[in-house]
């Protein structure tokens, strides 16, 4: 199939999300984002660490998504293609939310050592890359953060939030993952 061949092809299915859960309290609210997704038009795979099946199991996105949900490096499906670089190639917008300080820091130094960055690291080139990043809001304003988060904007990713407010830390501040309908509507921007 020609390159022009696939992308027409492209036009006539619905966008492929990636959604990469990691490990913050917020990965309960990415249930409710894979659910506005999947009721706005999109293709949604989810793929989460392990840090955030700490916090919510793989189920509700399974069968919000109608998909399985990828939780490992080697979780395999039907075919010869590893799933990571199938996702990684098949995606038009790959959404990690909530984005942790590690998830970061892993983007911005080309670490692939699990499901998520590794699909990060072999991305095609025409897909989008956003983030909504939560955590403390130390961990959010740290020099090391803020340097990744340079880095990684200045690699054409996108981010959107934190939002300041009561954390789950007992902290106010800087560090709130964004509005879940804010995100869905970044989200649809890019798809555009």
């Amino acid at each position: 199939m020609s390159k022009a061949s696939q992308r027409t092809s492209a036009r006539d299915r619905p966008p492929v999300v990636i959604l990469g859960v990691t490990g913050s309290i917020a990965a309960y609210k990415a249930a409710d984002l894979c659910s506005q997704l999947v009721k706005q038009g999109c293709d949604v795979r989810v793929v989460m660490t392990a840090d955030a099946q700490k916090f919510i199991t793989p189920l509700p996105f399974k069968t919000l998504s109608r998909h399985a949900v990828v939780t490992d490096l080697y979780d395999e499906e039907e075919g010869w293609q590893p799933t990571h670089i199938r996702l990684a190639d098949e995606a038009d917008l790959l959404l990690i939310a909530p984005a942790t300080a590690n998830c970061l820091a892993k983007l911005a130094h080309g670490l692939a050592d699990d499901a998520l960055s590794s699909i990060a690291l072999a991305l095609n080139p025409q897909a989008k890359l956003l983030l909504a990043p939560a955590m403390n809001g130390k961990m959010w304003l740290h020099p090391a953060t803020q340097a990744n988060v340079r880095t990684l904007t200045a690699r054409g990713a996108k981010l959107i939030g934190p939002e300041e407010g009561m954390l789950s830390c007992g902290y106010e501040g800087l560090g709130r993952l964004w509005d879940v309908d804010g995100i869905v509507v970044a989200a649809r921007k890019l798809l555009k």
